[in-house]
């Protein structure tokens, strides 16, 4: 049996932009997409700590070290510039890597800086 678990997560980026006419996902800054394991459109998950809106998309890489997150399309409605999100990856485990899974966590600062 496989289970859904968590994969990798970005916990509290700032969104840095926002562009309604796009085809849609969330840019983020490939330095970042390296350092947890996400690829570049991976499915996601994202949560908005400033108004508790939730969305699935998926990840495009952005400008290498620019720190970007920019929602883009239809996610531009789902949040602001300034705002914080949480950005989740997951992955099938099966029953034996259960037992030593454990998912890569990022803890950003307002500039997309790693803190943790």
């Amino acid at each position: 049996m496989l289970t859904v678990m968590l994969k990798s997560k970005l916990h509290r980026a700032a969104v840095t932009g926002s562009e309604l006419d796009y085809e849609g996902s969330l840019t983020i800054d490939p330095n970042l997409l390296d350092a947890i394991g996400m690829a570049p459109y991976e499915k996601i998950l994202v949560a908005n700590l400033n108004n508790g809106e939730r969305f699935e998309t998926y990840a495009i890489a952005a400008e290498r070290g620019s720190k970007q997150i920019v929602l883009n399309g239809a996610t531009a409605h789902k949040g602001s510039v300034g705002d914080r999100i949480i950005i989740f990856s997951f992955g099938l485990v099966t029953e034996e890597e259960l037992t030593n899974h454990k998912p890569r966590v990022l803890v950003l600062d307002e500039n997309n800086d790693v803190i943790k």
